[in-house]
């Protein structure tokens, strides 16, 4: 590639029609994954108290509910390197093939000891950094973000059906008819990623889209990451914990509150509406830089929702607004959390910044997992403990939100350059760093990569292009 064709690369605005099939369709196989993680939520506490052993050992019971986490947790990174050694595709077809095969586990599973080994073989197809690594490979370096972006709206949109169509898939086909739908998708996936995913050109390491492991020293002192990945953490704990006992809620009989087949009419209101509230929450944090202050008034709202469920469960239209204020918050720091780590990630660590982030999501889904089940009685049905455990929690969180700073409203660029040395590199990066409005620089000589972290608002197009191309 000529140095005049990189730069010529590097302004193309539009995305090729290749990689546009190719961040769509691993959208798909990411949200038809996540699909199947999440369509339990609502509806498995009041399936697993009917199991077999879930009487006498009832903990296990949120436990399974959150063991894909730890599964996850352990081994998505792994499964990214593995992707850069033995390919991409195939490290992403086992991956769904563990988790196909921990789904029709759980499915013919009539113990909660069974449907917990299921969770936990679900979990171990961590295939998330090995999709994103394949959707690095298929796009250029200036629409990587756009397919980035494409997954994780995928990812949202995903969670949002899950909460609706789980508890009317329940009625039609049951618990155990959702694990054996999950690992139709999850198989189905797999013809996706074989005869619509194109096969990328070359496979490399990216490291704004991947686990590099030199950087993990790096990324594991740097205080604000660790406020966030500490944060998710947090969050995805609470979310487990309370729905270990929220569809228990909803369907005491001596409540009299929602029966199981109606209860898509209470979430499908209040993911709408926390979507529509959510976006000039979004808009403020990001147009008019105010990230720190809609942070922590989406925490704020999380602990306002938990303290209402607490002290009002007993009315369906109480849990209705608590679960709206829930969803806004939930929703808004789903969004905003990804953004705030590529902000406070160093020029090229973001991959690993999101790796590390990554795992603490779903390492707090196993935590939340373990919380609930063990906070829980069914004897005593203590459903107002659990809620105000997890707000005692969300608390923690927002006096750890609260001491951070507003982050650096800056975006990372990534560029594709003939780089023969790493003298060449260290050249390469002093010459950009003197571009006003350039903040970091990064050029590694292995990836011929260059990543820059910069303030769009004073950096020049022309200016930059231009010290680059002198390479």
């Amino acid at each position: 590639m000529t140095k005049e064709g990189v730069i010529e690369q590097e302004i193309s605005t539009e995305m090729s029609a290749e990689e546009r099939r190719g961040a769509a369709s691993l959208a798909s196989i990411f949200g038809l994954r996540m699909m199947g993680l999440f369509l339990i939520l609502p509806v498995f506490s009041t399936y697993a108290h009917g199991l077999d052993g879930a009487l006498e050992k009832p903990y296990l019971v949120g436990i399974a509910l959150g063991a894909y986490g730890l599964t996850q947790a352990l081994l998505q990174i792994p499964f990214g390197m593995m992707s850069d050694r033995f390919g991409r595709k195939p490290v992403i077809a086992a991956g769904m093939i563990l988790f196909a095969l921990g789904s029709v586990i759980a499915a013919m599973a009539t113990s909660i000891e069974g449907v917990l080994l299921g969770r936990v073989i679900q979990g171990s197809g961590a295939v998330a950094a090995a999709v994103i690594a394949l959707a690095a490979d298929l796009t250029r370096d200036e629409h990587r973000t756009k397919a980035m972006a494409m997954i994780g709206i995928t990812i949202g949109v995903s969670f949002a059906i899950s909460m609706v169509l789980g508890p009317l898939l329940n009625g039609w086909i049951g618990v155990s008819g959702i694990f054996w739908l999950t690992a139709v998708l999850a198989l189905a996936s797999i013809l996706v990623l074989y005869f619509i995913v194109p096969d990328p050109k070359q496979t490399s390491h990216h490291s704004d889209s991947e686990v590099t492991a030199s950087m993990f020293g790096q990324i594991l002192r740097h205080q604000d990451l660790l406020r966030l990945d500490a944060g998710v953490l947090i969050l995805h704990a609470s979310l487990t914990a309370m729905f270990v006992v929220l569809p228990l809620v909803l369907a005491d009989k001596a409540l009299n509150l929602l029966a199981m087949s109606d209860q898509w009419m209470l979430y499908l209101p209040v993911m709408l509406l926390s979507f529509v509230f959510m976006i000039p929450l979004i808009i403020v944090a990001e147009a008019k830089r105010k990230m720190k202050q809609v942070f922590v008034l989406s925490i704020a709202l999380l602990i306002a929702a938990c303290v209402m469920l607490a002290t009002g469960h007993a009315s369906i239209v109480w849990i209705g607004v608590a679960l709206l204020v829930f969803f806004t918050g939930f929703n808004t720091l789903e969004a905003s959390l990804p953004s705030l780590v590529a902000k406070y990630a160093p020029a090229g660590a973001k991959g690993t910044a999101i790796g590390v982030f990554n795992t603490s999501q779903f390492f707090g889904a196993f935590l939340g997992g373990v919380l609930g089940g063990f906070m829980y009685h069914p004897a005593i049905q203590n459903y107002a403990m659990v809620f105000w455990v997890v707000a005692a929690l969300l608390v923690v969180w927002l006096l750890i939100a609260m001491t951070m700073q507003q982050p650096p409203y800056l975006a990372s660029r990534s560029f594709q350059v003939p780089l023969d040395n790493a003298a060449q590199a260290r050249d390469l990066e002093a010459r950009v760093l003197a571009v006003e409005g350039v903040i970091e620089v990064l050029a590694i000589a292995e990836e011929s990569s260059l990543y820059c972290k910069v303030d769009n608002k004073i950096v020049d197009e022309k200016t930059l292009f231009a010290a680059i191309k002198m390479s």
